[in-house]
């Protein structure tokens, strides 16, 4: 017999999930409190990686239907939500957000929706990249440096360089300046 699953987060301790849990049985579906998961973590760290939500999946059997008041409580990143949710569904288990009216996210309404989901979060990444070389070219032409500032000076940089050129090893050079090896070789690709 099918048996239903909550799964509560939020991000912080002075936060609560009594609203998610309330909001769940409104819907009508009657949970055993021993099957309403509650976690305070945020959602950035991805849901298998997140304790309790580890649990729960091991718990899961085929034909569980797991509810979740909103997306963004299975994780912030479309693509993290969508491997959630495709992974589960690997397992049998039906996967139902509120928010989107309730919808069992591994049908067929629900794989569209997580494909408009994911073709719009890939979308805001896109233009987020586009945003960020844009101001990147900006900063260049404007002529400021970018990067992470050398741990040698200039006049250190040239010691490097001569005395690579003699065939000084990069080990030799990052103990003499107290840099790391990968700082005497960065030295060498700005030449």
């Amino acid at each position: 017999m099918a048996r239903t699953f909550a799964y509560c987060r939020v991000s912080t301790a002075d936060q609560t999930t009594d609203n998610q849990v309330r909001e769940i049985e409104a819907a009508g579906f009657g949970i055993e409190p021993r099957r309403v998961i509650v976690e305070t973590v945020s959602g950035s760290v991805a849901a298998m990686e997140r304790k309790g939500f580890a649990k729960l999946v091991d718990r899961l059997e085929e034909g569980d239907v797991l509810i979740v008041t909103k997306l963004d409580r299975l994780g912030r990143n479309a693509i993290d939500v969508r491997g959630t949710v495709e992974a589960l569904a690997g397992q049998g288990v039906r996967v139902h957000c509120l928010a989107l009216g309730g919808v069992d996210l591994t049908s067929a309404a629900g794989k569209m929706t997580m494909g408009v989901l994911s073709a719009v979060a890939e979308f805001e990444r896109d233009l987020l990249i586009e945003r960020t070389q844009a101001g990147l070219l900006r900063a260049k032409a404007e002529g400021k440096a970018l990067g992470r500032p050398s741990a040698l000076t200039g006049e250190q940089q040239q010691s490097v360089l001569t005395s690579r050129a003699q065939g000084v090893s990069l080990g030799i050079l990052a103990k003499q300046y107290g840099v790391s090896r990968a700082a005497i070789q960065r030295v060498e690709k700005r030449r």
